[in-house]
């Protein structure tokens, strides 16, 4: 069991939705301190102003921070403030395939995300002079399914899932002390899913609207929940879903044997 007593947390898209409802949800978990990251100032700065006066003066800071382009600027932000980072959970992520939004969309959801993910993982490893800690990426669960809605967002999202999990292997947390755990989130209730969504052909939006709708849905809350059970119980290159309200599910196990089934005739 891991627990966020006194950390120091650093989250990514973090001024509203499931961001903010973590950077909520870890303070109350004990954290001594939470960076929010978020290039939204208004709702970062309203966020900062909540928890610190829930929490007391400086247990939350708001950071203007494009993912895309501030990295290296919020990272040592935080290190001046709070001395250290304990969890870097990369949260900030598009949905969108329009042909004008999706080389942003996969700026934000893959470049950026293995950016952060390798800029934590050199500052926590112990080799280096770290203390270790946790990186939490989100992918999805259009990560573990195939559909030709929306192929940009899954692509991004498998993505992230195969980099998370060969990040966390044992090889390398053994070494590092840089624990590495991967969640899939279902469709939540934030304005990432809310209105038209853009696709790289016009006749699929419609379609892509009422495929989400067809899904079961989670509010933000009890993905939060999920996050923080995985972030309590999950080993280094551990997948977990979070879905349709249900309690975190570990599908670890499931992931390495579809891997076991993709590379059948590659290496025999």
């Amino acid at each position: 069991m891991f627990d966020l007593n006194d950390k120091v947390v650093l989250v990514t898209g973090a001024a509203g939705g499931i961001g903010a409802g973590i950077a909520r949800a870890v303070l109350d978990k004990g954290a001594k301190h939470v960076a929010i990251l978020d290039v939204n100032i208004e709702m970062g700065t309203s966020l900062q102003e909540e928890l610190n006066s829930k929490h007391g003066a400086n247990r939350a800071k708001f950071i203007k921070c494009d993912v895309t382009q501030e990295l290296d600027t919020a990272f040592e932000n935080t290190v001046k403030e709070f001395g250290y980072i304990d969890v870097v959970i990369n949260n900030a992520g598009i949905m969108n395939d329009a042909p004008h939004i999706y080389e942003k969309e996969i700026a934000v959801n893959v470049t950026a995300l293995i950016t952060s993910s390798l800029k934590a993982y050199n500052m926590m490893d112990v080799k280096q002079g770290g203390k270790g800690g946790t990186i939490i990426n989100i992918s999805s669960i259009v990560g573990l399914f195939q559909g030709y809605g929306l192929p940009v967002y899954s692509a991004t999202k498998s993505a992230v899932l195969q980099f998370s999990n060969c990040l966390g292997m044992t090889e390398n947390y053994s070494r590092s002390g840089v624990r590495v755990v991967t969640i899939c989130f279902g469709c939540t209730d934030t304005n990432l899913i809310q209105g038209k969504i853009g696709a790289f052909d016009k006749t699929l939006e419609d379609h892509i609207v009422g495929g989400i709708n067809n899904l079961p849905h989670q509010n933000v809350d009890s993905a939060v929940r999920g996050l923080i059970e995985a972030y309590e119980k999950g080993d280094s290159g551990s997948t977990w879903l979070v879905t349709s309200g249900r309690p975190a599910e570990d599908i670890t196990v499931n992931v390495k044997k579809a891997y076991q089934i993709l590379v059948q005739g590659v290496l025999y």
